[in-house]
This record gives structure tokens, sequence and C-alpha cells, in this order.
């Protein structure tokens, strides 16, 4: 029964690491997304750049799908029971 218990806290305890790291990584990708867009636009305002809103499209579709992402694996984490 031990290394049931045993098995099953490892679950958990696996489950909620790796849903921490796959959010962070999907932070980083928007922030990375979102950095890009802000050098356009200083770009724009300090220089000529025609980069700016296909930038700017891309920070929001990045940040849009790492949230959605992110509401999934919370999601999965809490049917899995790594919340508990």
């Amino acid at each position: 029964m031990a290394v049931i218990e045993g098995v099953g806290k490892f679950k958990v305890s696996f489950i909620k690491q790796v849903s921490a790291l796959l959010t962070a990584a999907f932070g980083l990708v928007a922030a990375l997304a979102w950095n890009g867009a802000i050098q356009a636009i200083l770009k724009e305002v300090f220089g000529t750049s025609s980069e700016v809103v296909p930038m700017l499209i891309y920070a929001v579709v990045v940040t849009g799908i790492a949230v959605a992402i992110t509401l999934w694996i919370a999601y999965v984490a809490e049917k899995l029971g790594a919340n508990k």
C-alpha cells in the first residue's frame, strides 16, 4: 500500500512541476513577443520601420495563446488532482 501511495504522491508532484514549467515557458514566449513589439514601436518612434503593426498583432496573438494554454494546463492539473 505504501508503494502505491508513494506513486500517487509522485504523480501529483510531477503534474504540479510540469504544469508550472509549461506555464512559465508560455509566459516567456509571450514576454518575448511583447519585447519584439515594443522594440518595433521604439524603432517607429525614433526611426522608420514598417514592423509595428505585425509585431503588435503577433504579440497579442501569442499572449492569447499563452493564456489559453495556461488555463488549459491548470484545468488538466486540477482534474488530475495536482491542486490538492
